[in-house]
């Protein structure tokens, strides 16, 4: 999935992984779209972004 690197942040979509590619100081996500899994998770526990990408992976 090639998602695309904003230069803003994407509102809406707060993040505090300062490892991700897509990180932001102020806890904002700069990945134009974000992918949540998996399908059936029944709790936060249970799902994790699958958009995230080790900051320098590119």
């Amino acid at each position: 999935m090639a998602i695309k690197k904003m230069d803003k942040p994407n509102e809406g979509v707060n993040c505090v992984v300062s490892t991700c590619e897509y990180y932001m100081n102020g806890d904002h996500c700069t990945a134009e779209k974000i992918q949540v899994e998996p399908r059936h998770a029944t709790d936060s526990n249970q799902t994790d972004c699958s958009t995230f990408i080790k900051k320098g992976a590119f």
